[in-house]
């Protein structure tokens, strides 16, 4: 899958409030001040060519939905951080969110939980 740029991402997150929508929903998402609505359907037509996005149409109105989720982009987003950053190793990821002095300790208590969670399911 072709990766986004900056404002296409801007599109998707938008799109991911909800299952379907029109152009215009999704435009009225934008704060002030907006892009030209026409430089939201071209992104939404690149985003379809991508393959992150489909429409369908009702009428003369197209509802557009992603095809892929939220998740799929953060787990994938998130290997190729651990791949180019931390030499691919998870463990290295994690020690640098630990040394982060802006994690508060009840961010670090649900590490933990997390990391001992996963160990019991495993088992």
């Amino acid at each position: 899958m072709k990766p986004l740029t900056e404002k296409e991402e801007e599109v998707m997150r938008k799109l991911w409030t909800k299952d379907e929508m029109i152009a215009r929903e999704i435009w009225d998402q934008y704060p002030e001040p907006r892009p030209h609505f026409n430089t939201l359907l071209t992104f939404l037509r690149i985003l379809e060519q991508k393959g992150w996005v489909k429409h369908r149409t009702i009428g003369n109105t197209n509802l557009y939905r992603a095809i892929v989720s939220r998740e799929e982009v953060g787990k994938n987003s998130l290997k190729t951080l651990i791949t180019n950053f931390f030499n691919g190793s998870a463990a290295g990821m994690v020690n640098a969110l630990l040394k982060d002095e802006n994690l508060s300790d009840e961010e670090i208590k649900e590490l933990i939980d997390l990391v001992e969670n996963r160990k019991q399911t495993r088992n």
